[in-house]
């Protein structure tokens, strides 16, 4: 079976549902049976359930059950479970809070626009899940992609990138929260997959660890990992991972800037 991924559906059906404007006032009423639930309806509906089963619990039958009609009737408003993938990212993109991220004089230093971006991407994932694990190398080109990649390339705006500097940098800052994402999501599987915490696990298997480690052959592991471990009471700190992590690609970017200035 293919892999869920957005732009998999049908691309002329995908774009009139995403850019779909509500009928005229004054439009004479269609034919045949009234519909009592709306395309809205239906997206909303099926990232309820995304959000709280994940993408394997997304299917055409669970999304019509919560909606109290039959999987028929859903694909009167939705072809299938391609186009309304794209819809629900469009919509978890077109609702996601936005801070100014103008270039404006008034706007906070870039770095502050750029973590803010960051941030917001971060948030969104912790929202939705199913985001961060949705591949959206062909993302829909509905008004929610639009408005947010509008607003996030407002970020860079003049600091004296090129649009083709502009796009990467953003993609640069969009992959690493992505897979920042992933990574909590993981740790957070494996806390419910254990039923313990990751301090807990790590305890209920130090004494098995003590038996197979040896210290003193490797001493940059023992030393780094308990550290570490000490540090962030487990293996693994997902909020410490995204501010060290966004740091890096502050340093990164601002190495770029100013050679930018410079020349």
């Amino acid at each position: 079976m293919a892999k869920e991924r957005s732009g998999a559906g049908d691309p002329a059906r995908t774009l009139e549902l995403l850019w779909r404007e509500p009928a005229p006032a004054d439009a004479p009423p269609r034919r045949g049976p009234k519909q009592g639930l709306s395309v809205d309806a239906v997206i909303q509906a099926a990232i309820a359930l995304a959000d709280s089963g994940g993408l394997e619990a997304l299917t055409m039958r669970g999304v019509a059950q919560g909606l109290g009609v039959t999987p028929m009737t859903l694909y009167t408003y939705v072809p299938a479970k391609a186009e309304l993938l794209d819809l629900m990212l469009d919509t978890a993109y077109l609702e996601m809070e936005r801070a100014d991220c103008s270039g404006r004089p008034a706007a906070a230093p870039w770095r502050a626009r750029v973590e803010a971006v960051a941030r917001e991407n971060l948030e969104l994932c912790r929202r939705h899940p199913w985001v961060a694990t949705l591949p959206a190398t062909r993302p829909p080109l509905g008004p929610g992609v639009i408005a947010k990649y509008e607003h996030e390339l407002a970020a860079f705006e003049g600091l004296g990138l090129d649009d083709i500097e502009i796009d990467a940098a953003l993609t640069f800052l969009l992959d690493f929260v992505r897979a920042t994402a992933r990574a909590e999501l993981d740790a957070q599987a494996a806390g419910r997959d254990s039923a313990m915490s990751d301090a807990q696990w790590w305890e209920a298997h130090a004494p098995l660890l003590a038996k197979v480690f040896d210290a003193e052959r490797y001493p940059l592991a023992a030393r780094v990992g308990s550290a570490a471990g000490e540090a962030h009471q487990g293996s693994y700190n997902p909020e410490y991972a995204f501010r060290f992590g966004l740091a890096r690609v502050l340093d990164g970017l601002a190495a770029l800037i100013e050679s930018r200035a410079a020349s």
